[in-house]
């Protein structure tokens, strides 16, 4: 019999088509895929996490010299209350033509803020030309760039990039990047002395929108919130050599809310509200490291603003996204530490802050309520420190800043609405007193958090970067 080769090619792939489905239908090929979700596409449990060489990346463009003294060191001030112990006299209403604006950068998309040291500018940005995670050094006075060091890593949009504030002292810069990368650089001419790579070495999940903790330099110590197999640990800035890490025995996980000092009962510790919970870490002694107390009743997956500790052992809490607020008191007993839980709010019915920290001022505290809080959503209130749902006045209904951030300086408010508009108003325990406002930049989402030594102001929106000059004296 004569047989017809097309016939037995097309049987042939007949047959193979038949195998193949049958495997397909056996198997799940796409069983290594990892189904993302909206805001989550950093977090994938599968993702490889790259190598990357901290520090490497270096450009030098010159050198500064500056007789300015005054400094603005990290984020939330020198005492980490957002109010500036200048002397400098500053303005209290803005020239017809707008601020003095002295130089503008423009940087990657994000919400860095600057830190001020002795006339330096430094600030993390997102180089999207170089695929690179860089802290920038310019001249407070003109703006010039002085050193940038960095590494190489890629990144996606998720909001905008860097979101950080560097540490300074007089000896070094402290900086963590949108993955939780730690950099440690000699102040003076950005030499690289160490790196850490939180989501590798110790397994942390990167919060929502990239990293917003930032970094701590605390008696020579880098003080950092992990939340991975260890919550928190303590490094030598000049070796970058572990000192010590705090267990995390209840898997919590890394916030944007970044850790703040406290002493009570004559005993230091390092307060932070992580996801997952708010502890208090013994600083230093022989039980530095240690879990002093911790509740569980504070848990919310995006924390952004700093606990407020008080003298009097409370401890106030809050969050956007409807988690409202909480009180603790924190009491010393022996050598142990108790807490319990005063009050718990939802965020219209007293101080509730989405982004930014609350700042006390003669007792009294202001902040810029989120926008789930009634009537007055994303207004600047003062509560009576009594009592946090008592307020005493808000900034209005045609007054509303959005989640822009807020300092005190020389007893004026300065306070950036999302627009980049500026206010200034007079700080009152009675009533807002506007003074002044003026739109600095035409851009958006202006929330990284401002900063003022000698007289300049620096701010940014989301793309770019500006600094005033704000001393009455030169006008």
């Amino acid at each position: 019999m004569r047989v017809n080769a097309p016939n037995i090619v097309t049987g042939s792939l007949v047959l193979a088509g038949l195998i193949s489905l049958g495997w397909w239908l056996a198997s799940d090929p796409v069983d290594d895929f990892v189904t993302t979700q909206p805001g989550l596409d950093n977090r994938g449990a599968s993702r490889v996490i790259a190598d990357i060489d901290i520090g490497a990346y270096f450009e030098q463009m010159g050198t500064l010299e500056s007789d300015l003294q005054e400094s603005w060191p990290r984020f939330r001030g020198a005492n980490f209350d957002n109010i500036s112990q200048s002397k400098v006299a500053l303005i209290d209403h803005f020239p017809a033509e707008g601020p003095h604006i002295l130089w503008s950068v423009e940087l990657g998309e994000g919400h860095a803020g600057a830190a001020i040291y002795k006339g330096a500018v430094y600030v993390m940005d997102y180089d999207e030309t170089e695929r690179a995670d860089v802290l920038r050094c310019f001249s407070l006075v003109d703006g010039r760039e002085i050193w940038k060091r960095g590494y190489k890593i890629n990144l996606k949009r998720n909001h905008g990039m860097s979101r950080t504030v560097p540490a300074i002292t007089e000896d070094f810069v402290l900086t963590i990047g949108p993955r939780s990368h730690v950099m440690c650089v000699r102040r003076q001419d950005g030499e690289f002395l160490w790196g850490l790579n939180v989501e590798k070495d110790y397994g942390a999940k990167i919060p929502l929108w990239y990293t917003g903790q930032c970094p701590l330099i605390d008696e020579g110590k880098a003080v950092i919130a992990l939340g991975g197999t260890s919550l928190m640990a303590a490094l030598d800035m000049e070796s970058g050599e572990v000192l010590w890490e705090t267990p995390n025995e209840l898997g919590w996980e890394m916030s944007h809310s970044s850790i703040v000092p406290w002493e009570l009962g004559g005993v230091r510790m390092y307060v932070y509200s992580a996801f997952g919970g708010v502890c208090g870490v013994a600083a230093d002694g022989p039980r530095a490291g240690e879990i002093l107390w911790q509740t569980t009743a504070w848990n919310h997956q995006v924390v952004a603003p700093s606990p407020v500790c008080l003298p009097d052992g409370k401890v106030f809490l809050t969050a956007g996204y409807g988690a409202g607020s909480m009180v603790l008191k924190v009491v010393k007993s022996g050598e142990l530490f108790n807490v319990e839980v005063l009050k718990e709010y939802a965020p219209k019915d007293g101080l509730a802050c989405e982004q930014q920290t609350p700042l006390e001022y003669n007792g009294y505290f202001l902040g810029i309520l989120p926008k789930d809080a009634g009537p007055l959503r994303n207004q600047l209130v003062c509560v009576h420190p009594d009592d946090f749902t008592k307020v005493v006045w808000s900034s209005g209904q045609d007054k509303r800043f959005g989640l822009g951030p807020f300092i005190l300086a020389d007893n004026k408010l300065f306070i950036l609405n999302d627009d980049a508009t500026l206010t200034i108003a007079r700080p009152s325990t009675r009533e807002y007193i506007e003074l002044d406002s003026y739109r600095v930049l035409e851009g958006n989402d202006a929330w990284g958090p401002l900063a003022i030594a000698d007289g300049y102001l620096v701010m940014r929106d989301s793309k770019t970067m500006v600094c005033l000059d704000m001393a009455a004296q030169r006008q």
